[in-house]
């Protein structure tokens, strides 16, 4: 039988679509996923039909709120959870010594495994169609998509567009000095579609990101690291897990020192970031080893983490040491770091820029407010990481189809999502540097921890036809089980002897009278897992499987525990809701309301936000401007 790449290369073009999804990474991944389960004739255009699924940085999917963001995305029937626990090769829950809110779980990938599972996912999809080449031009006609131009100049029509071009749009490599055209080390950089958004009047911006140097395993004295294990006892991404027994490689801890820092210090000029070239602004949050020691100056040392790209990969990945410094002196300056004496390169380290578009441009649906049925996801938006580009992608793949159909697109809100704080960010307060998702921007993270995704999401999963009725129906009984543990298992009383035996152990004051399980568990000693095992309580968890156990006795623990504090972000999520639906007309126009602020105006007229709330987060938009806009919108 013919595959799907096949057909690419005898395919008639000029052919019609409902879809066309350009970029094959983990955006354009989900997009073209979630329009295939919705019943949509899409074509996922990539400059390399090989390259689809790759990993282009760091051999990781999860990690602080990271997790957050793959958990929703199963929880909605997206499939990055789903392929990362199948190529997992160590597994740790994060954030461990804070509360259970922000633990978010992280994996090691085998990169080849990964790449290789979902290209082959995708490849088999009956409604997607796989075209190896570049795209060009947006066409327009009456302010709607139209189609889409290619290299070779065949025309592609179709009602609808999703770009996730990563880091290729004019994509130019640096190391040192030197310069390549590329949109990541040994591929095309992507040419066209950059100046043909700009003459559709799009506004664009240029950032950087990086990536480390890549090491020959066998020349690293591996005796003079310390060596680090994921966990005992993992826990999948993916909240339809079966089967999930990962294997346990370690990975290793370096550490620079006051000579690595003077080799770098003493050629910060040879670097692009310092002398200049390079324009565009680089992630704060993952800095490169050269803006460390800068920034950082007080610093002696920085912690490096040694990581395999995939099982038995003599190729190890340098994680911390992000760097655009020439060839030489990273090798020198890594030389000097303990157990890397005689290191030797698979590949060096080396920055990149490219294009992006400002994504104050885009609905919160992330359509694109000059362009009907375009659709922006990924990088292009400013983002950084392979989890908010899938993200991006699913909601955009979910919206488009919807667009296609006719029907209400899918827009989450802050309180309910990780995914919505991202997106809400994007749009409402603009990006000028690559933006990383933390659990410190989401306000209502108590409300949505990683435990609940699916609790929280799966329904609208399940409306779209993105997740099965079996799979919605084991979602019901878990929520059921959750409201019978809150509002009557919790009230058990237990014994008062018993419970005072383990609060002495844990340095916790005495019962005086029998209290019920809700009482002792909001003690900050007790633990639920504890009095389980204590047997002072029991908890029938047989209708959840052994995947499961562990996230359902966080979620009730947590309910418990933060009972307080989940009824006060409820409440106050009741008192903002007025706000958040309060609609403002797509054709309102800020710039005549001369009793607003001259910088409010500014921004509203720019971002021209959807609905009151999302106006009250811009920036430059006070409380006062918020109060005059309300009066102003209801007497129209």
């Amino acid at each position: 039988m013919e595959s799907n790449v096949s057909r690419e290369t005898n395919m008639k073009m000029n052919m019609r679509f409902d879809l066309v999804v350009v970029g094959g990474g983990h955006a354009g991944i989900e997009a073209s996923v979630a329009a295939n389960k919705m019943g949509i004739k899409t074509a996922l255009i990539t400059m390399d039909k090989n390259a689809i699924g790759r990993m282009s940085c760091n051999p990781a999917i999860g990690g602080l709120a990271k997790g957050h963001l793959v958990r929703e995305i199963d929880a909605l029937g997206g499939i990055m959870g789903s392929f990362a626990d199948l190529s997992g090769i160590q597994f740790k829950m994060l954030n461990r010594s804070k509360g259970k809110a922000v633990w978010s779980p992280r994996a090691q990938i085998d990169k080849k495994v990964y790449e290789k599972n979902i290209s082959a996912y995708v490849r088999s999809q009956k409604n997607i169609q796989i075209i190896e080449s570049e795209a060009k031009k947006i066409l327009i006609k009456n302010n709607s998509v139209s189609g889409l131009m290619l290299n070779n100049n065949k025309r592609i029509n179709c009602s609808s567009v999703i770009i996730t071009c990563g880091t290729f749009l004019n994509g130019l490599i640096h190391i040192g000095e030197r310069q390549i055209k590329a949109g990541r080390m040994g591929e095309e950089s992507s040419d066209g579609l950059t100046e043909s958004l700009i003459e559709l009047g799009f506004v664009s911006g240029r950032l950087k990101t990086g990536t480390p140097p890549r090491l020959i395993k066998n020349t690293i004295n591996w005796s003079k690291l310390i060596e680090f294990y994921g966990d005992k006892k993992p826990r999948p991404f993916s909240f339809e897990a079966k089967r999930f027994n990962p294997p346990n490689i370690p990975c290793h801890f370096a550490s620079t020192n006051a000579k690595t820092k003077q080799i770098i210090n003493l050629n910060l000029k040879r670097s692009p970031m310092f002398s200049g070239q390079i324009k565009g602004v680089g992630p704060r949050y993952c800095p490169s080893i050269e803006d460390k020691i800068f920034k950082f100056s007080e610093k002696e040392s920085h912690l490096l983490f040694l990581e395999p790209e995939w099982v038995g990969s003599d190729q190890i990945y340098t994680n911390g040491f992000s760097t655009s410094l020439p060839e030489d002196i990273q090798i020198r300056a890594l030389r000097s770091v303990k157990g890397l004496e005689n290191v030797e390169f698979f590949r060096p380290g080396y920055a990149i820029e490219y294009d992006f578009f400002l994504p104050s441009q885009l609905k919160s649906s992330l359509e694109t407010k000059k362009v009907r049925g375009l659709f922006l996801a990924g990088q292009i938006n400013g983002t950084s990481g392979y989890e908010e580009a899938a993200a991006q992608g699913l909601i955009a793949g979910i919206n488009s189809t919807q667009f296609i159909k006719n029907g209400k697109p899918l827009v989450l809100s802050r309180n309910e999502s990780y995914v919505g704080v991202l997106i809400d960010d994007l749009v409402t307060k603009d990006t000028f540097e690559p933006y990383r998702m933390f659990t410190s921007r989401a306000e209502y993270r108590l409300l949505i921890r990683h435990t609940n995704a699916d609790v929280r999401l799966s329904k609208y999963g399940f409306q779209l036809g993105l997740i099965n009725k079996k799979r919605y129906d084991s979602v019901l009984t878990k929520k059921a089980f959750f409201d019978s543990f809150t509002e009557k298992k919790s009230k058990e009383n237990l014994s008062r002897e018993k419970s005072n035996a383990l609060l002495k152990t844990l340095g916790e004051s005495a019962l005086k009278q029998k209290s019920s399980l809700q009482n002792i568990l909001k003690r900050p000693a007790v633990s639920l897992i504890s009095l389980i095992e204590k047997k002072l309580f029991n908890i029938d968890l047989s209708s959840f499987s052994n995947n499961e156990k562990q996230d359902v006795l966080d979620e009730c623990e947590t309910l418990i525990k933060y009972k307080g504090y989940i009824e006060r972000q409820n409440k106050l999520i009741e008192r903002l809701k007025n706000n958040e639906n309060f609609k403002i007309p797509p054709a309102f126009h800020f710039d005549e309301c001369k009793s607003l602020s001259l910088e409010a105006r500014e921004k509203l007229s720019f971002v021209k936000p959807e609905t009151l709330g999302q106006a009250s987060r811009i920036s430059g938009v006070s409380p006062s401007d918020i109060a005059v806009l309300s009066v102003l919108i209801s007497a129209k």
